[in-house]
């Protein structure tokens, strides 16, 4: 072989910029383009229909590209917001040394950054937060945690496939909705009481999952393993059930 990582990169990206564009290349540009321009709005006028029509004129965007970008409107303004979050996190997950970390640091790491990226915009995230904690938008709100929770693991690696997959994920959930909520009332000198309670919050985790270890080592845990291991094949993932398909769990990648 004569080429190399970069080279290939460097040909995707050509190729890419080389593709023709289609109806939802154009959407995907609208969507970014508008959530850039609502932002200045939001901390006045949420996630809003008015938001959107502030940043119609300030950005150029088309009214019939916004329409199929947010047909909820500011509902799907909010997720895509929180999904360009998420995107943000997993690049700078990429170029960051992950492999010199623990597993306990590089899940610390990795919360720590989402929220990062998103301290420019903290007051949007409140305001989004505020729409996802109304009862009517409940599912939405839990399906854009969740997806968070899963974009930290896949970035670091996750490579289980069974019931771990979704434990991992419902663990972290709760640890991120509690970090976000701590960190939107945080007002110390560079968010350090956040970091501190995301450390207590973490260090939680690891202790159960120390016992739970040690639990498995022990003859009773053998038994409950075995256990637990038949009934696994009993159990519907997520997405299978009712309020799955509610929610939008993804299941693991195959």
């Amino acid at each position: 072989m004569t080429g190399n990582s970069s080279d290939s990169a460097e040909n995707r990206t050509r190729a890419e910029e080389n593709r023709p564009r289609t109806e939802q290349d154009h959407i995907d540009a609208a969507r970014e383009a508008l959530i850039a321009a609502m932002l200045p709005h939001v901390p006045f006028d949420g996630w809003s229909k008015e938001a959107i029509t502030m940043a119609l004129g300030d950005s150029g965007v088309d009214p019939g590209l916004a329409r199929l970008a947010f047909p909820r409107g500011g509902l799907d303004a909010a997720m895509a917001f929180h999904r360009r979050g998420d995107r943000l996190m997993k690049d700078a997950l990429a170029a960051a040394p992950l492999a010199d970390m623990k597993i306990r640091e590089r899940v610390t790491f990795a919360v720590r950054t989402r929220l990062e990226v998103a301290e420019p915009d903290r007051e949007a995230v409140r305001r989004g937060a505020t729409m996802l904690a109304l009862p009517i938008h409940a599912a939405e709100g839990v399906r854009a945690i969740w997806g968070t929770a899963d974009a930290i693991w896949s970035a670091l690696g996750d490579e289980s496939r069974d019931i771990n997959w979704y434990s991992k994920r419902a663990t972290l959930s709760g640890v991120y909705s509690a970090v976000v909520l701590y960190w939107l009332a945080d007002e110390s000198e560079r968010r350090a009481d956040t970091w501190a309670f995301l450390d207590r919050r973490i260090e939680d985790v690891m202790r159960i999952e120390k016992a739970k270890a040690q639990l498995r080592a022990s003859p009773l845990g053998r038994i409950l393993g075995g256990v637990a291991e038949r009934a696994a094949g009993a159990v519907r993932a997520p997405g299978s059930t009712p309020e799955g398909r509610r929610f939008g769990f993804p299941g693991p990648r195959r």
